[in-house]
């Protein structure tokens, strides 16, 4: 679900955006109002780094990013190349300091930089660096990529930005300005999405084609896998940096994280769940009076779930859409609180009725159990749980918040275990067979958090040089 509703689910990534408009009046203005089209995919802390002639300003608080940002400071970020980060850290501490975009100066000058994913050995370069006298100010692994390309800057930008490449490993997504440049990068397995889109006199990089909309862009087409995008001089220039490698789309992009009206290389993520609610239907039929949806990100699922079904779609559960984060809870006992005062049933709709309940995912298992208690407390006869992907076995490392094994509940306890745990009538998880037909890119999406099967040598656990993950 969207806003941190369900605390059992996986933390959101990043949203990463930059602007390129050498004759736009505010720049930044349209990079704010583009964060907010990319709200869902971080809510702990917005930043806005502008451009203007190779001296970057720049300006990043706690909070979502209306809570950040006022007219009087966004009129302080003038420039001709603007880009914006938001994020959920899934690890870690939680300072402004970590908080996005990065600048970094250095004597050739000022590069900002916007990093969505997860290096799986920033730990070693970081500890090799400091070993040479680089002081770090964060506790991030994206402060490892900017202190890197500084470095090689005398290679030129372009050059240092492929042989920073060519030594980290991981997802990102980054999104980098450096003099009259705006440059988009993604990584060579393509686990972290970025497309592009046109404007009246510039361009638009962003983690999604959803922001596209309220900027009045055109989407162009996505950043490929192991490709580098430079826009300057109202042109763009692509180098393909590294290929050969397997596309690996994170498969949670289509789960969870991203937004029903953005298109992902291709593909629509409304489409993919429709689809796999009428998979999950067909591989786990139940009959039941009404199907309802854990509000927002298994809402689509449920309608192609009942779609397929036959079985009548209604609202079950309301969601406050004006509750503010959930990350500043200190415990568990207040984030079960948080539950209900972000979620509250509708009796009248459900009372008396066997409900088909679907949601986007089960990770650690205790939100679902509250969902239920909810919906049976409030008079629901049977509530049979459909979850429209399949259980989550292993941790990733590409900057999803999966916890330890022992901690994922689909990893240790049986299908019919965690049933009994959640107090469900019956439970079902799409299969991953299921979950890759929803989509037309089967072969080329990541499902290592289901199956274990990574598209890269990944840390063993226990391994120091793990980071955090954003």
């Amino acid at each position: 679900m969207y806003n941190g509703i369900n605390l059992d689910k996986l933390k959101e990534e990043c949203g990463v955006l930059g602007v390129y408009a050498p004759k736009g009046e505010n720049i930044s203005q349209m990079v704010y109002f583009g964060l907010h089209a990319l709200q869902h995919r971080g809510q702990e802390s917005a930043g806005i780094a502008a451009n203007h002639g190779g001296e970057i300003h720049y300006y990043k608080e706690m909070g979502l990013v209306q809570e950040v940002f006022s007219d009087k400071i966004i009129q302080r970020l003038q420039g001709d190349i603007s880009i914006g980060h938001v994020r959920y850290s899934t690890t870690g501490e939680s300072y402004v300091t970590n908080a996005q975009p990065l600048v970094v100066h250095h004597k050739g000058g000022a590069i900002a930089l916007a990093h969505n994913g997860n290096l799986i050995n920033a730990g070693e370069i970081r500890e090799e660096l400091e070993d040479e006298g680089v002081i770090f100010q964060t506790s991030i692994d994206s402060e490892v990529i900017a202190n890197m390309i500084a470095r090689k800057n005398k290679l030129g930008i372009e050059n240092a930005i492929k042989e920073t490449m060519s030594q980290i490993k991981g997802a990102y997504a980054l999104v980098i300005t450096y003099q009259n440049k705006l440059i988009g990068v993604r990584d060579p397995n393509g686990l972290r999405p970025l497309c592009i889109g046109k404007i009246d006199g510039g361009y638009v990089l962003s983690s999604e084609s959803c922001a596209f909309g309220v900027l009045g862009a055109t989407f162009i087409r996505d950043v490929e896998p192991g490709e580098m995008v430079i826009i300057e001089n109202d042109e763009i220039r692509s180098i393909q940096y590294k290929c050969n490698e397997k596309k690996s789309l994170c498969s949670f992009e289509f789960v969870y994280f991203a937004r029903p009206d953005s298109i992902i290389d291709g593909q629509s993520v409304y489409i993919s769940r429709k689809n796999a609610g009428m998979m999950l239907a067909r591989e786990y039929p139940v009959d039941a009076d009404l199907v309802i949806a854990v509000p927002d990100s298994g809402t689509v699922a449920a309608i192609g779930y009942a779609q397929e079904s036959k079985i009548p779609f209604g609202e079950g559960l309301i969601k406050n859409r004006y509750v503010g984060r959930t990350f500043i809870q200190p415990d568990q006992k207040m984030r079960e609180r948080s539950v209900k005062m972000k979620l509250n049933v509708l009796k009248e709709n459900i009372e008396g009725k066997r409900l088909v309940m679907v949601d986007d995912s089960i990770v650690r298992g205790t939100t679902s159990g509250q969902i239920v208690e909810m919906l049976k407390n409030a008079g629901a006869k049977e509530v049979h749980v459909r979850v429209c992907s399949p259980p989550v076995k292993y941790s990733c490392y590409f900057g999803i918040d999966t916890p330890s094994r022992k901690n994922l509940v689909g990893a240790v306890h049986s299908v019919e275990e965690i049933r009994q745990m959640i107090g469900a009538d019956s439970l079902g998880y799409l299969s991953i067979e299921g979950l890759l037909n929803s989509t037309c890119m089967k072969n080329d999406l990541c499902s290592a958090c289901f199956s274990g099967d990574y598209p890269m040598e990944v840390p063993k656990s226990g391994n120091k040089y793990l980071f955090e993950k954003k």
